[in-house]
């Protein structure tokens, strides 16, 4: 796992001839001696979508006025830069085989060294995911230092809300602490470089929540458990850095349960803690807030307002209680946010009087986001937030307040105007990508969890925002008919309908007039031919579970299954043909095909590889039955004879995903773009020559983790791509 590391080797070796696509058994061992030329410079961006994902912590430096850093989930950390009014992106370093390390636990800074940054990483502690890691760095995240650890992290797990689980220890810059979920907390002596796990007096009981913050209140340090049950103690400190004891006198109960968050105020010498039933995000349904007077360990409850209320139409006020923040300018004034407050709305209390009285922001709410259209999820206009765990206070401005939510970061100066903040932060889950030949978008993009999109700009969050009637939350389908641009379908989890259609391009949709009763539990992949006068849609649950797919020659009006098809393949549609359509069917490694609009497929191609759902079948454009199928580490396939037969190309030893892009001047081809390996690494490729040679157009500080889901071409702009990437939305890229 150190992809990031590793050199990119240099010239292509060996001549075309060399290169070309040869038959050869699927499954024999082959050389690949061809490595990928050097490219021609290329400037990577993000689309600009506005945010798109969850925002999991906020810190701004105590030392350093303007300064601040954001983290997240499944995307990577981010620096303020005051100077522009954006955050740029710090771990877009992080390679393909350190996809795990995109989302980040945990972040500290040190007071005294306004310089350093430690970042702790591990998106997954589960058997399969890779362990996790610390990066610091000396230059504020420009450049970083990197420590395996042996134990593994949970950012995108529940209680990723929680923190920070990663401090700085005031008495000495040299040490730091690491909360983990599984094991314990570990110790630094040498600012990062090693860790060693201390004695701590709670044993992990196999939730996943283990150490939940830690905080300094002047020269003690505080912990938070996550694992106990409500009756044990869930808060210990340490005044010598060496023992811990449980905290006398802590809260118990339901509503004090899991400790989320804490913020010590200097002023008053009292500890603030927010608590609630469970970890959170989700399944939170009580919740609390305490202060801690440090002085003489006396506790007072200050919850702002009691979770199990009824709101106005009847439902259950269930929410706990998330972020928490103190001014460091007014000794007594805080602010605390509650979290999975799904009937009355989440909101930020503030209070000026050490939590006495309390006043709710939510009410006197101005929020502007017509700079991020999408944050209405089609309605009249947006919600002040939820999931609100991350919450951060100026220390340099008592009125500049920052919270994020499961999609951006909203801040104010005034307590009562909010807009977005998140100019640069982009965290979308791309899925599936569409740059049209003609129209006045030059990209369309399905998403996990924010549906489909219609950029009419590249550097700016569409203004239509997501695509309605209906809304989806993750788009599962994304298609256009080849001859016939205008018309899009897509499919995705909707409340209102899973499916829906555009005669516009994608700007505007209607929903399919019917559909099959398993749309609503399986959405799956859908696939438009070349006229558009014919649908098919796959059906797969989210568990994996594949149903048979679906016929429909009068735009969703009607649909009829068809048994032929292999369960839960991706359709694929002829470009140039609207009689074809074609699928692969990974479990036994065959093409399938169709020549009569869908109605019926017959086995082609045998014998390729299989066992893989995540094997991808590309047709290129303009062409009848020129195929092409990406089989991971067992290489990239190629068919001219509409998968009759099969040649494996020996350019690339792997094909993750594929696309095609306007060709070069003078080529007659398409231009191809890869996600996939010639060399030692993954990276990013594109070829002018109908994959006979490549150029690796992205470089070692652009690489995004997992890049593996989608990939295009522009058809109007030579060399530009766009690449769908899991927590860093979607990156385009164009020569110099």
């Amino acid at each position: 796992m150190h992809a990031s590391s590793l050199s990119r080797r240099a010239v292509l070796a060996g001549t075309a001839a060399a290169a070309a696509l040869t038959a050869i058994p699927v499954g024999q061992g082959y050389a690949y001696g061809a490595e990928a030329q050097v490219a021609p410079a290329y400037r990577w961006r993000n689309v600009v979508q506005g945010g798109t994902g969850f925002v999991t912590g906020i810190l701004f430096h105590p030392s350093v006025r303007g300064l601040a850093y954001a983290r997240t989930d499944i995307g990577g950390a981010y620096r303020w830069d005051d100077r522009t009014a954006s955050w740029v992106p710090l771990t877009d370093h992080l390679g393909w085989d350190d996809w795990n390390l995109l989302g980040v636990e945990a972040m500290a800074v040190d007071p005294a060294h306004p310089n350093r940054l430690y970042l702790s990483l591990g998106t997954y502690a589960q058997s399969w995911a890779g362990n996790g890691a610390v990066l610091r760095s000396e230059d504020r995240g420009a450049t970083w230092a990197r420590t395996d650890l042996d134990v593994k992290l949970g950012a995108n797990e529940d209680g990723r809300g929680a923190g920070e689980r990663l401090l700085v220890d005031p008495r000495d810059s040299d040490v730091l602490w690491l909360g983990t979920r599984h094991d314990g907390l570990l110790k630094s002596t040498d600012r990062g470089a090693t860790w060693k796990a201390v004695s701590f007096p709670a044993t992990p009981s196999g939730t996943g929540q283990g150490v939940t913050l830690l905080v300094a209140a002047g020269r003690t340090l505080y912990a938070g458990w996550g694992d106990s049950d409500g009756t044990t103690a869930n808060l210990f400190r340490t005044a010598d850095g060496s023992t811990w004891e449980a905290v006398s006198g802590q809260p118990s109960g339901a509503a004090a349960k899991v400790p989320i968050r804490a913020a010590y105020d200097r002023g008053t010498s009292h500890l603030y803690v927010t608590y609630a039933n469970a970890p959170g995000p989700n399944g939170q349904s009580d919740g609390s807030v305490h202060k801690l007077c440090t002085l003489n360990g006396k506790w007072t409850e200050v919850t702002p307002v009691k979770p199990g209320g009824t709101t106005a139409d009847g439902s259950a006020d269930t929410f706990g209680y998330g972020g928490v923040a103190v001014d460091a300018r007014r000794s007594g004034t805080l602010v605390v946010s509650t979290n999975n407050r799904w009937a009355a709305v989440d909101t930020v209390f503030r209070s000026t009087d050490g939590g006495r009285t309390w006043t709710s922001l939510e009410d006197t709410a101005v929020l502007d986001v017509s700079e991020t259209p999408y944050l209405k999820w089609g309605a009249d206009k947006p919600k002040f937030g939820w999931w609100i765990q991350a919450l951060a206070l100026d220390p340099y401005d008592s009125r500049h307040v920052l919270y994020g939510t499961g999609a951006t970061i909203y801040g104010t100066r005034d307590l009562k105007n909010w807009a977005p903040r998140i100019r640069g932060l982009e965290e979308a889950s791309a899925r599936q990508l569409i740059s049209p030949p003609a129209g006045t978008a030059h990209l369309i993009s399905g998403n996990g969890d924010i549906g489909v999109m219609y950029h009419e700009s590249l550097t700016a969050s569409p203004s239509r925002g997501m695509a309605s009637n209906p809304v989806f939350g993750s788009a599962t389908g994304l298609a256009q008919a080849a001859a016939r641009p205008a018309y899009v379908v897509r499919a995705g989890w909707g409340d209102n309908g899973n499916g829906a259609h555009s005669n516009d391009g994608g700007q505007t949709w209607a929903p399919f007039k019917a559909q099959p009763a398993i749309a609503k539990d399986a959405p799956g992949p859908i696939a438009a031919n070349a006229d558009g006068s014919v649908l098919l849609w796959s059906f797969v649950h989210w568990d994996g579970t594949r149903y048979a797919a679906h016929r429909s020659a009068d735009n969703g009006a009607t649909w009829t299954e068809v048994p032929s098809f292999p369960k839960g393949a991706t359709p694929v549609a002829d470009p140039a043909d609207p009689t074809r359509f074609y699928a692969y069917d990974t479990d036994t490694g065959t093409l399938f095909a169709s020549t009569d609009g869908g109605l019926s497929f017959t086995a082609r191609a045998t014998g390729l590889p299989s066992g893989d759902g995540q094997f991808e079948l590309v047709a290129a454009p303009g062409r009848s039955g020129d195929l092409w199928l990406s089989t991971k580490t067992n290489g990239l396939h190629r068919s001219t004879d509409g998968g009759v037969t099969f040649a494996r190309s020996d350019s690339c030893w792997a094909s993750h995903a594929l696309g095609f892009g306007k060709a070069a001047d003078g080529a007659d081809y398409p231009a191809v773009y890869l996600v996939g390996s010639t060399e030692a690494i993954t990276a990013v490729y594109r070829s002018d020559d109908e994959a006979r040679t490549w150029v690796r157009i992205n470089d070692d500080q652009h690489q995004w983790g997992w890049i593996g889901e989608a990939i295009t071409g522009d058809p109007r702009v030579y060399g530009r791509v766009y690449l769908a990437t899991n927590g860093r939305g979607v990156q385009y890229g164009e020569p110099v």
